[in-house]
Order: structure tokens, then C-alpha cells, then sequence
């Protein structure tokens, strides 16, 4: 047989085909191996990882093990800040601070200015040593060598705005922040308008630093929820409700913008969210772990032959005020001790007077002064005496970062009722607790002495938590907790804000307030003239500024 003859192919078709065969067979290859790979990856990702490949999505489901949250689906601003939690290595994972560098005017220049601080009264001595003012000399020996300074009650702006400065997270990287300061001398700068000033320059600056800050990019990231700032004057001075000129203050604390951040005060209001209550600064200011240690030490072994004590003046034009029989109980008791608060050169304007009937005590009467309030509360703690409360806000629903919230383990609280209708004697009172008993308190009283003071700006202590250390690890809480809320989809519809204060007693994983014993104390009348502060917020503001002015004459 012959063979069929095989059909002639050009030299050009046979370049084709052997030139198109090996290509086609390597694409193939290539799309096989890709396509095994990428199913690979989908299998470890999606089935066994329980996670997409893509990088910003894993992050924006970053899963926060503390709370166990559900993987969130949007990627938030703040993850990057909630991963340095996780990051055990960083000694400031989760604890960084950013600071706005805001314009001078804000609070620099204020103290470039501070003779115009207040129309009373040259406040540069008070600004002077960071804010500490000049140094108290130990002429009785009632302080310690070092760390004493006559210090203005309403300082904390800024003595805190300089310890800030020594804090050791400091970040210039916003997005790892797990909270933004706003360094605002919020209390300086009321300080020079409350008294013959219009609305519009009281208001001025508040409004020149929302605007300012709602421009920022940090402003984006939660809408200031996340940006804190401090004011050292009662809550009272920033609430002004209506723009009459007779009206008191400012309206810094009623701006919206201003309603998310949290405001840092020694005085907060009971029925506002946006204001926390923080220690009026002493006169001590430790520079060391071991001022402290000695100090501490020292008030322990003290001799106290005064039951009790109070440092004060009556308030004749209040008639609700329970000062007048304080005042009577202390002069007729034998063993009460009075130092009494004349205005003008009284023994109130001297620290050392004062820390010394302190100094003497047991107990330390602390009832109301023009407002729930007083700095002398702080002294008397300082200087190891129990403190006595007639109203709950005084203590209890204020400083509930810094005190315990059992009172009864550093207090002793007798209503005012108890004095003002049933004329109770406080000495009979203060008399049926046991020897043993004023010990156990005295020492609460006394380990709680450094979280009640500011340190020295101008250093930091070495293990010890101040005042100021606390108030910054509770705002970071507070942010970061809202932060996994926002992540778990948890919000506060049910918020009443005119409980604010119970809900600052509530225990940890509560979240719902019901009835409480201390509502009588916190109602108030719904007159409408003031619904803020039922009426009464800026009488108080005005008696309060009244009696600064009359004990710097």
C-alpha cells in the first residue's frame, strides 16, 4: 500500500503553529496556578480565618477582646488607637495623649496678661512657678520643708495644663491618641469678663475656640467625643442659659459643639453629662514619691485633741444655708474648735492657720458654701482629718474618680435636715463612733492623699498617682469605652441627663438608674426659670464671685 502523502505546510504556517502552541500551554499553566492559589487563600481566609484578605478591612473588623465584640463592618477613624492596646510591648499602648497646639491667645497670652485677670486682685503671683504661685514658708512648722505653695483655688488650669506637659504618652500622632486635650484656659479666661462685661466679650473666646477646633481633622475622628479640656471654677460660671446681659457667665458648656467634649471642673453640675468634678488643688505639691510618704507618715502620729472643727462664715442672706448652727454647735461644744472666716484679714487667708486646726482634729465639719463645694475639704483631707458632709453633692456625686464610692469608709454624712429641722448636736453625733472606728476612716482618710493633690508641674512622681493622673486615666476610660460601644453598636438612648449623677455612682456593667435615696436632694422646682439648675445656678456663681472679691480686700 502506498502511504496517504502528508500535506505540504508553508515554513510561515509552521512558525505559527509552533510558535502559538507553547504559549497557549503556558497561559494555561499560569491561570491554573493562579487560580490554585487563589482558592488556597480563600480557603485560610474566609473558612478558617473568618476574615477577608484585604488588610483595611481586617483592621476595621479588629475584634476588641476585652469586650468581645462582633467584628464590626466599617473601618472607624480610631482603630489604630484601639490596637495599641493590644500592643503589651508599648508601656503607653492605649494611654497616649495628643495636645492641640491651640493659638496663644487661648492661653498663653493670658498669662502674659494675667494682671488683668481678675479686676481685684494682681493674679500674676498665683500664675507664677506653673501655676503653683509663690512658695509658703514654714514658720510654724505646720508644712513641710518643701512642696508647699499658696495656691489659688481656681489654678487648676494651669497647673494641669503643665503637668500635661511631663506626662510620659505624649503623641504628635493623632491617630494612635486614645484622647485629645484642648490646653484652654477656660476658668482664666471667664475669670476677667464675669463682672461688668457683655454677652458677646464673655462669650468671645469660647466661640473663637469651637470654631478653631471643629476645622481640625482630630475633630473628625469622633466629633470631639474624644477631646477633653479643663476649667478651674465652678461649672456654674460656663452655664449661661439666655443672652440677658443680667445673666450670669458664659455659655461655654451649652455651645453643641462644646456638649461633646468632656469639661474638666472643680464644681460639675448633678444634672449635666459634659462636666466632671475634679479636686480643687491644696497647697501641697510633691515633687518626690517621698514628700508625699513623709507627709503621710507625719499626719498619722499627730496629736488631734479637737473633736472637731470649722474653718468658715455664716451666710446670713442664705436662708437654707445650715453654717449659722454650725457655727452656734462649735462655739458652745468643748471640744469643737472655730476659726471663723471674718472677710478682710481673717486667720481663713492664712494656709497655715488653717492646716493647723486641721492638723488638730478628728473630724472636719464641711458643709455647703455658696455652692455644693469647698476647697477646704481638700485641705482638711490633706492634713488627715475625717470630713463631715451635709449634702451628698459636697463629695459624693462629685469626686466619684477620686474618692470611694462607699463614703462611709473616709466620711461621716448627716443630712442637713438633721441639723437645720431637728437641731441634731453634731458633737453627740461624732461621739458614738469608736476610737477604733476614727482610726480605721483616718487611715482611708490619709492613703487617699495622693490622689487628692496636684504634683509639682515641673516634675512628676515616681510611682504615686496625683490628682492629675487620675483624672486623665478616667477620661481615657471613658473614651475608650465609648469607642467599643460605637464598635459593638451600643448606644445610650436610654440616657437621662438630668440624672447625670447617678449615673457617676453607678457600678461597673451597669448602665440603667432607677430611685435613689439622695433625690430629694438633687429635685428641683419646675418653675422654669432656670431649669439647669432650678433656679439657682447663677445666684450661686454670683455669691461665690461676691465672696472671692470680698477675701482678696
Amino acid at each position: 500500500m502506498r502511504r496517504r502523502p502528508i500535506a505540504s505546510i508553508s515554513s510561515e504556517q509552521m512558525e505559527k503553529v509552533v510558535g502559538k502552541h507553547p504559549r497557549t500551554r503556558f497561559c494555561l499553566l499560569v491561570s491554573l496556578s493562579v487560580l490554585f492559589w487563589f482558592f488556597l487563600f480563600y480557603f485560610h481566609f474566609i473558612v478558617l480565618g473568618g476574615g477577608p484578605i484585604d488588610v483595611p478591612e481586617r483592621a476595621a473588623s479588629f475584634q476588641l477582646e476585652s469586650s468581645g465584640a462582633r467584628p464590626a463592618s466599617k473601618n472607624f477613624p480610631f482603630m489604630r488607637a484601639l490596637r495599641t492596646i493590644e500592643n503589651k510591648s508599648d508601656p503607653c499602648g492605649g494611654r497616649y495623649i495628643y495636645v492641640h497646639d491651640l493659638p496663644p491667645e487661648f492661653n498663653d497670652e493670658m498669662l502674659r496678661e494675667c494682671k488683668s485677670l481678675s479686676i481685684w486682685t494682681n493674679m500674676c503671683k498665683f500664675t507664677s512657678n506653673a501655676g503653683l504661685g509663690p512658695p509658703l514658708e514654714n514658720v510654724k512648722g505646720v508644712f513641710s520643708n518643701t512642696g508647699w505653695y499658696a495656691t489659688n483655688q481656681f489654678a487648676v488650669d494651669v497647673i494641669f495644663s503643665n503637668r500635661m506637659k511631663q506626662y510620659e504618652c505624649l503623641t504628635r500622632d493623632s491617630t494612635i491618641a486614645a484622647a485629645v486635650f484642648v490646653p484652654f484656659y477656660a476658668g482664666l479666661d471667664i475669670s476677667r469678663y464675669l463682672w461688668g462685661h457683655n454677652t458677646s466679650v464673655r462669650d468671645a473666646a469660647s466661640l473663637a475656640l469651637v470654631d478653631w477646633l471643629v476645622k481640625r481633622p482630630e475633630w473628625n475622628v469622633m466629633g470631639g467625643k474624644d477631646h477633653f479640656l479643663v476649667a478651674g471654677r465652678i461649672t456654674w460660671d460656663f452655664r449661661r442659659l439666655t443672652d440677658s446681659e443680667s445673666d450670669w457667665g458664659n455659655k461655654l458648656l451649652f455651645l453643641p459643639a462644646a456638649k461633646n467634649m468632656s469639661m474638666l471642673v472643680v464644681e460639675s453640675s448633678p444634672w449635666n453629662g459634659n462636666d466632671f468634678g475634679i479636686p480643687y488643688p491644696t497647697y501641697f505639691h510633691p515633687a518626690k514619691d517621698s514628700e508625699v510618704l513623709l507627709w503621710q507618715d507625719r499626719m498619722r502620729k499627730l496629736d488631734r485633741p479637737w473633736l472637731f472643727s470649722f474653718a468658715g462664715a455664716p451666710r446670713p442672706d442664705n436662708p437654707k444655708s445650715i453654717r449659722g448652727q454650725i457655727i452656734d454647735q462649735c462655739k458652745k461644744s468643748k471640744v469643737g474648735k472655730l476659726l471663723e472666716c471674718d472677710f478682710g484679714e481673717s486667720k481663713c487667708h492664712s494656709p497655715s492657720s488653717i492646716m493647723q486646726m486641721f492638723q488638730s482634729s478628728l473630724f472636719c465639719l464641711q458643709p455647703q458654701g455658696d455652692s455644693y463645694t469647698r476647697r477646704s475639704a481638700f485641705d482638711s483631707m490633706l492634713a488627715g482629718c475625717i470630713p463631715v458632709f451635709f449634702h451628698p453633692g459636697s463629695a459624693y456625686t462629685q469626686y466619684t474618680w477620686h474618692l470611694p464610692r462607699n463614703y462611709s469608709t473616709y466620711s461621716v454624712f448627716i443630712p442637713e435636715d438633721d441639723i437645720r429641722k431637728r437641731n441634731v448636736s453634731i458633737e453627740e453625733r461624732l461621739s458614738q463612733i469608736s476610737p477604733e472606728e476614727v482610726k480605721i476612716m483616718r487611715e482611708v482618710v490619709i492613703s487617699l492623699i495622693p490622689r487628692l493633690v496636684y504634683a509639682d508641674p515641673r516634675s512628676k512622681l515616681e510611682t504615686l498617682e496625683d490628682a492629675f493622673d487620675v483624672a486623665v486615666q478616667a477620661i481615657i476610660d471613658k473614651v475608650t469605652k465609648l469607642r467599643k460601644d460605637i464598635i459593638e453598636g451600643r448606644n445610650d438612648d436610654d440616657f437621662v441627663e438630668e440624672n447625670s449623677w447617678k449615673y457617676a455612682l453607678l457600678e461597673e456593667g451597669q448602665r440603667t438608674v432607677g430611685p435613689h435615696e439622695w433625690d430629694p436632694f438633687f429635685s428641683k422646682p419646675k418653675d422654669g426659670n432656670n431649669e439647669d439648675s432650678g433656679g439657682s445656678s447663677a445666684e450661686v456663681a454670683k455669691k461665690s464671685w461676691e465672696n472671692e472679691r470680698r477675701g482678696q480686700s
